[in-house]
């Protein structure tokens, strides 16, 4: 099953993300099976204010035990997260 991931930086975040980011991504390797699509919601100036992913996941269950471990999630950074399914139509790869 496929999910659309919003999730938003508390205010005055911006720190404490780029403080975690780390340990962020090094989780994201390790679910790179799972990740269709992934990366950093911006503001009006350009600096990041949340993330955006698209993962599958066989269930709702699996999707919600990567959050409760989610190191933006345990260290307070993502504020409010929308979790939507999805049917993923078209994936390109990354281009250069």
């Amino acid at each position: 099953m496929q999910f659309l991931i919003r999730a938003y930086d508390g205010e005055g975040k911006l720190d404490k993300r780029m403080e975690v980011r780390p340990r962020h991504l090094e989780g994201m390797k390790g679910l790179s099976g799972h990740i269709i699509s992934a990366g950093g919601l911006l503001d009006e100036e350009g600096k990041m204010k949340g993330s955006a992913l698209i993962m599958d996941f066989e269930s709702r269950e699996e999707l919600d035990e990567y959050l409760a471990n989610e190191p933006y999630v345990l260290e307070k950074v993502w504020e409010k997260i929308e979790v939507e399914p999805i049917n993923v139509v078209i994936a390109n790869p990354l281009r250069k």
